[in-house]
């Protein structure tokens, strides 16, 4: 699938931080289709039992494919919180393997947005799914004295314009 564009990384979140020493440095990328995916790898520091990554970094990678689903077609300072998250989790999700992230807006109002995120091994299987519901919010009624744009700050050519990705 071709890539459209590219999202700009943060500083230190967990997931996207490129600052971040233990973050998984995920690059983020929009879709043709409309959907936004990410090319990830967790390492065994984010593990649960040997082999296997622990649930709520899965979890984590879900959420943060929501609201980046969003950006596809919307400003990246458009911001939202969770206020439902139900995930399924498949299959053990491992580390030291690269994984896809694929994240899809399936409703959206003036105010709420419910996206379906998914976790893919190299071989498009399904490992964990997410439906989300989020409220948008402005940037300060979520944390006040912050600049956006100075978190999200890093925008990193890095030369993908397509994902191999069959489900």
């Amino acid at each position: 699938m071709k890539v459209v564009g590219k999202q700009s990384n943060s500083k230190m979140c967990i997931v996207c931080g490129l600052d971040n020493p233990i973050g998984l440095r995920a690059p983020f990328y929009n879709m043709e289709d409309g959907s936004e995916m990410t090319l990830f790898r967790y390492g065994a520091e984010h593990q649960s039992f040997p082999g296997r990554v622990h649930g709520g970094l899965v979890a984590t990678m879900l959420d943060e494919l929501g609201l980046r689903a969003l950006w596809v077609k919307s400003p990246e300072d458009t911001f939202g919180v969770t206020m439902t998250m139900e995930v399924k989790y498949r299959r053990p999700v491992p580390y030291g393997q690269e994984l896809t992230g694929r994240g899809i807006v399936e409703r959206e109002t003036g105010k709420f947005f419910t996206i379906r995120t998914g976790i893919y091994d190299g071989e498009g299987i399904l490992l964990a799914e997410g439906l989300l519901k989020y409220i948008k919010l402005e940037a300060d009624q979520i944390v006040r004295d912050i600049d956006p744009h100075e978190e999200m700050c890093y925008l990193v050519e890095d030369g993908v314009r397509e994902i191999a990705f069959a489900r």
